[in-house]
């Protein structure tokens, strides 16, 4: 196993903070290559048991980078990772805020809104593809999204409600 630097960490997290549109998650699927497929600082299944620890326990999204520095450099390492996640991205927002309220009546921000939603919506699928394919039956988990997608979007309940039934799904069918 090829363990990284501090500042390895910092840098590889702080670059994915600037690509994150639509969160961390978003990101899932590069940061699966990287840790697993790449720098194999762990194996597939650790990586979704951190994923699984961060999206139950409270907070963020982005604890996921923050249990993959504690697993690869312990707690300096989920230090780390969470500045480089978090910083540059902040920072980003804070100047591209003041930007977004300036021109708020422009027809580029318009057009902007419009382009970045399907990005993030397309960033979202490809991190729920990963994290199927990571079981080994793919086909069941890809059905069991699909449906709770499409419920979720057709019937307007609380979407924590399709949530806990495709859990339950998959409790039962796996």
């Amino acid at each position: 196993m090829n363990r990284p630097g501090l500042w390895e960490l910092f840098w590889r997290f702080a670059l994915y903070s600037l690509m994150a549109v639509g969160g961390a998650s978003s990101l899932l699927p590069e940061i699966h290559r990287q840790v697993v497929d790449v720098g194999h600082w762990m194996n597939g299944a650790e990586f979704a048991s951190l994923f699984a620890i961060g999206q139950v326990a409270p907070g963020p999204n982005v604890l996921i980078v923050s249990l993959i520095g504690w697993k690869v450099a312990g707690i300096p390492g989920a230090l780390v990772c969470t500045v480089g996640i978090c910083l540059p991205s902040s920072l980003l927002a804070f100047q591209a805020g003041k930007l977004w309220y300036r021109f708020a009546d422009s027809p580029w921000r318009k057009a902007l809104e419009m382009a970045l939603a399907p990005i993030t919506v397309g960033l979202v699928l490809g991190s729920s593809g990963v994290l199927a394919s990571l079981n080994g039956q793919e086909w069941l988990l890809y059905a069991i999204t699909i449906a709770t997608a499409a419920t979720s979007y057709f019937l307007r309940f609380n979407p924590l409600w399709w949530l806990a039934a495709a859990a339950v799904l998959g409790i039962v069918f796996l």
